[in-house]
């Protein structure tokens, strides 16, 4: 039991790390679009998230898949990138109900690619492990939890700026979709591979 703690605190360190802003700058611009009425769809496409982003760390663990580490590193930042230019597209278009399964589609595509950052680290943990199975479980806990802390936040901002302050939704999926493509820019110039 203490093992599997161990791994659910790594989850959610993993993503409630200060350094780690490529997970909070990719759930806020998950989250964005959505009111908390909404709130089972974020929870889904989280938990896409979670289950694609655990299903390639575990193909990584168990040798079935590696991955080219500096490309990986590039596409990250270009994931959250282009999930902050498909709200500010969405909001543009007025796409709303087709638009949620292609971006449950994209969510769930883009957990492999988050999955297989952390697979380098994540396998040298395991080197010495011969039971992989209850860690990726603890590791998973814990990235779901902490993604819902994420999005429960960003849910609650959303609310109080949309609500009670009165910004029109529109203009606060733009310019909170805006900034976080402005802040992936130089994540994305600094992982260049080329």
């Amino acid at each position: 039991m203490e093992e599997l703690f161990f791994y659910i605190k790594l989850g959610l360190r993993h993503v409630l790390d200060p350094q780690a802003l490529d997970h909070l700058l990719f759930l806020s611009a998950l989250a964005i679009p959505y009111t908390p009425g909404a709130w089972k769809k974020v929870l889904l496409l989280a938990t896409a998230f979670t289950i694609t982003h655990c299903l390639s760390l575990a193909m990584s663990v168990y040798g079935w898949i590696e991955a080219n580490a500096t490309l990986i590193e590039f596409l990250i930042p270009l994931t959250i990138l282009l999930t902050a230019l498909g709200n500010i597209y969405r909001n543009l278009s007025g796409i709303d109900r087709e638009g949620w399964w292609l971006q449950l589609a994209a969510t769930a595509f883009f957990g492999l690619i988050h999955g297989l950052g952390f697979s380098n680290y994540f396998n040298m943990l395991m080197a010495e492990e011969d039971e992989k199975a209850l860690p990726l479980l603890g590791f998973a806990g814990g990235i779901e939890i902490s993604q819902l802390l994420i999005i429960s936040a960003v849910l609650f901002l959303t609310f109080v700026l949309v609500r009670w302050v009165r910004i029109g939704k529109r203009l606060f999926i733009m310019s909170a979709s805006s900034l976080i493509a402005l802040l992936t820019l130089p994540m994305i110039a600094e992982a260049w591979p080329w």
